[in-house]
């Protein structure tokens, strides 16, 4: 399944977040629900992938600690004017705090880095719950005529995935080769994701409002 999901975004047949000079002052906007993963799993992420490949590829952008997110459900991709309005935002967060908190915390297994054609990702299995928060949102969005407009790869099984860093040219080969030598070697214990924060933010959360969070 992960190879094929890698096809499709080869193909172009997905939602991607198109490079950007500056992804900081990016002015593209999203409405989405994510997880904030806490700062034990966020060191670790830094220390044994962020900072050995950035000393490889220092032009790419990285993601701060405080950025470090899972996406949980999307609702509306990034785009410049954003493509919902404050009464979307209101009605999504209704929809959010009725079902969110119906659902049960669920566990993550990362075991492996995948590097996209503009972005590198820490990329995790993940227990069947996250499959059923997605679609229990997707049909309550859908009921309120705020459908999820992100082309995915696959519409049955959902993955976890932190996006580590994004760049608008070809890695060096060298950089691709520590990244597969760090992928190789990954231990990470499994992560329980425990809430979901609805947010409306850029690519890179350098521009972010927290709508609100609410627990599993």
């Amino acid at each position: 399944m992960v190879d094929k999901i890698e096809e499709y975004f080869k193909s172009n047949k997905v939602s991607v977040v198109a490079p950007i000079d500056d992804f900081d002052t990016d002015p593209r906007i999203c409405l989405t629900g994510v997880h904030f993963p806490n700062k034990k799993l966020i060191n670790k992420i830094k220390k044994e992938i962020i900072n050995p490949i950035k000393k490889i590829f220092p032009n790419a952008y990285y993601y701060k600690p405080s950025s470090l997110h899972m996406t949980i459900k999307n609702v509306k991709v990034i785009d410049d004017p954003p493509t919902f309005t404050d009464d979307d935002v209101a009605k999504v967060k209704k929809v959010f705090s009725e079902t969110i908190p119906k659902h049960m915390r669920f566990r993550v297994y990362f075991y492996r880095l995948m590097l996209f054609p503009n972005s590198l990702s820490l990329l995790g299995t993940t227990d069947p719950e996250l499959d059923s928060i997605f679609f229990s949102l997707d049909q309550k969005l859908r009921e309120i005529n705020i459908p999820d407009n992100k082309k995915y790869a696959n519409k049955k099984y959902f993955f976890s995935n932190i996006t580590l860093a994004r760049f608008d040219k070809t890695p060096p080969d060298k950089f691709k080769d520590m990244v597969n030598k760090i992928s190789n070697s990954l231990s990470f214990k499994s992560y329980s994701v425990d809430s979901v924060t609805l947010i409306v933010a850029n690519a890179s959360l350098t521009k972010c409002k927290k709508v609100d969070t609410w627990n599993l």
